[in-house]
């Protein structure tokens, strides 16, 4: 429901139908993966595979026996021939995750691999032709990584032909109510002898008022956590983890006995009113006496402000 979520999906409707590559960024827990597959799903490749691969997880050797195959005995352990992921994706969608992180060997034949649409496994003189669509996702600024030296710049703009940053959840206030129901209703299929049925109110404005910095993946394990060890039919903000409880406050700044200037007041008061009416901005705006837009510059604001004050304090 929020505004930058509803952005990406409109950019999302108009990118599925095309075989560009695609750049996914965004935080870690931001959700790319899932968004990689409704991309995948939402494509006329949906019919065929789609194939993942942690680029992260696997060392330089067998990133590259992973994507592009190898012949028998091309190395120590290998004792048969095998299809690579790029391969196994023919007619589909291969999603790279954590492309940052592929050492430069590796992205030279990545870029080859796009630009001509050919494979050549490991130990083989031999090329074959590939029809796949690829997404690549990082939590990474590739573009810093290009300036450092750390990721190849023609790599880079193959990739980036279209990008999209998913928000984090921090941003997305209003999406948590909505968000929560649905891992409620998910969580409570693997937990059904759970009496858990929904958040109390107070419950609920302590997980808008949170900063997430999981993410949704983070809110997810919350719910879960709550579906195992509350006891009633709604989620009490004591059952909530302590430091979840410690980081938000029902009580707004001007009231905490500390005296600050006035427009870390106003920032800081506008995030205490989105908690306090449940993560609707519209709502807010509208008792705080702005518009929506001001509401969400007040809030960007506050965030750049502490984020900038983690960094000084690390």
């Amino acid at each position: 429901q929020s505004a930058p979520m509803r952005a990406v999906l409109n950019t999302l409707e108009r990118v599925v139908a095309s075989d560009v590559p695609l750049l996914i960024g965004g935080e870690t827990g931001t959700g790319k993966g899932l968004f990689a597959r409704v991309v995948h799903a939402e494509s006329r490749r949906a019919g065929g595979p789609f194939v993942e691969v942690n680029c992260a997880a696997l060392p330089e050797s067998l990133l590259e026996s992973e994507l592009f195959g190898h012949e028998k005995g091309a190395f120590t352990g290998a004792a048969r021939s095998r299809r690579g992921l790029f391969a196994q994706a023919d007619g589909g969608t291969l999603f790279l995750d954590e492309i940052g992180e592929v050492p430069p060997s590796i992205q030279v034949k990545l870029l080859h691999v796009l630009e001509e649409g050919k494979v050549r496994p490991v130990g083989s003189d031999s090329v074959s032709r590939v029809d796949v669509r690829v997404l690549a996702a990082t939590h990474r600024d590739l573009r810093q990584a290009v300036r450092a030296g750390k990721f190849r710049e023609d790599l880079f703009y193959r990739l980036d032909v279209v990008s999209l940053e998913l928000p984090p959840l921090r941003q997305r206030g209003e999406d948590i109510p909505f968000l929560t129901e649905h891992f409620l209703r998910e969580q409570r299929s693997r937990h059904p002898q759970s009496p858990v049925q929904r958040f109390s109110t107070e419950a609920m404005r302590h997980l808008v008022g949170y900063s997430w910095p999981g993410n949704v993946r983070e809110l997810s394990h919350v719910v879960e956590r709550a579906l195992v060890l509350s006891r009633g039919a709604e989620v009490q903000p004591d059952e909530l983890p302590q430091a979840l409880l410690q980081s938000t406050s029902s009580r707004p700044p001007i009231m905490q006995g500390q005296i600050l200037p006035i427009r870390v007041v106003q920032r800081q008061y506008a995030a205490w009113a989105l908690a306090e009416c449940g993560g609707h901005r519209g709502r807010a705006a509208e008792k705080l006496g702005v518009d929506v837009k001001t509401l969400y510059n007040w809030l960007s604001d506050l965030r750049s402000e502490e984020r900038s004050g983690d960094t000084s304090s690390s």
